[in-house]
């Protein structure tokens, strides 16, 4: 009868202990970004190698204009174009900037075979990130939401005291399981799960995916050409390339957070122009490609050139797309 007592009372114990963990646990995982992020370009030289010294001059540059988030290797980021040692120094030199300004930094561990997101995962986690974001096994695809939860579950166990968000792509990654599902079942297990980043048009999808979400997680919205659209629909955040180089995404934030019909209009206004941006840099490429250039033609930061196997544009398309912006009412360099 004692040994029976004492058993009993050692499962209370544990059970007491994991009552506790759990509760610490979710006290480190309390994600309270919310609002608008930049995901940072990499800066390469000529020749293709890291231009890590660029990195403090952009880092000034965005927290000068009201920058309070970045997210460090994802798609406009080129992080799928460097190796492990590269995106360590990467990120390794972005966080240094991220907490000199108060920056919350999202880091993308994804997009690699899994020893090496496993590897980047706990490195993020070394360097106290904020956030991590993972894209999905991109060759042995999951063919359903169990075995993306169990993806999620992994890469978490590698950061169990770092945020966890899934990154939502399928234009790149062709992955295309239910958003409202994945959440719903990836906070019942995944300890550490914060939400998504939702890159997509489909609003229908991302509304469902914002209503799963709950008070608990978040969705950012990857689209900036339906921002306006996803704030009326109820998103508060969003993670946008156009940030980098233009204020009219956090206009459109600002006149959305009055909550006042009459700037209804003017929020409209602010969208089709920041659409039309995106279509005059976007006809002559790919995201990245157009948008680097773009980023040297809007701003005083060189990010050189996008890493092969992605091209560098032409000058005559350069030219091109800095006569579509100055027609748009837009200050180029050149």
């Amino acid at each position: 009868m004692l040994s029976l007592s004492i058993g009993h009372s050692l499962t209370r114990q544990i059970s007491i202990v994991n009552e506790l963990f759990d509760s610490h646990l979710n006290t480190i995982m309390n994600f309270t970004f919310r609002g608008l992020m930049c995901p940072v370009f990499t800066p390469f030289k000529p020749d293709f190698s890291l231009n890590l010294e660029k990195i403090p001059e952009y880092a000034l540059y965005l927290k000068e204009n009201n920058v309070h988030g970045i997210l460090v290797n994802g798609t406009s980021g080129e992080g799928y174009s460097m190796n492990v040692e590269e995106r360590k120094l990467v990120a390794e030199a972005w966080i240094k900037e991220a907490k000199k300004y108060n920056m919350h930094m999202m880091l993308q561990v994804g997009g690699a075979p899994l020893p090496d997101v496993i590897t980047l995962a706990k490195h993020a986690e070394e360097l106290k990130v904020d956030s991590i974001l993972t894209l999905p096994e991109l060759y042995i695809k999951p063919t359903n939401t169990n075995d993306l939860v169990d993806y999620l579950e992994i890469v978490s166990k590698a950061a169990p005291n770092t945020p966890l968000l899934y990154y939502h792509i399928p234009m790149f990654t062709s992955e295309t399981l239910s958003m409202s599902e994945l959440i719903t079942e990836a906070k019942k297990s995944v300890k550490t799960f914060k939400g998504i980043k939702f890159t997509s048009n489909n609003l229908t999808e991302g509304k469902a995916a914002f209503l799963a979400s709950g008070n608990d997680c978040v969705v950012f919205l990857g689209a900036d050409s339906v921002l306006l659209d996803a704030f009326i629909l109820g998103f508060d955040s969003s993670i946008g390339t156009t940030f980098n180089m233009s204020n009219l995404g956090f206009d459109i934030m600002e006149l959305m957070k009055r909550k006042d019909n009459t700037k209804m209009t003017e929020a409209r206004e602010c969208q089709e122009k920041l659409s039309a941006v995106i279509t005059t840099i976007s006809q002559h490429g790919n995201w990245v490609q157009t948008m680097k250039a773009a980023m040297g033609l809007l701003t005083k930061i060189d990010v050189g050139q996008p890493r092969p196997p992605l091209k560098s544009l032409t000058r005559a398309q350069i030219k091109e797309i800095s006569n579509g912006l100055v027609k748009l009412g837009l200050k180029v360099n050149i």
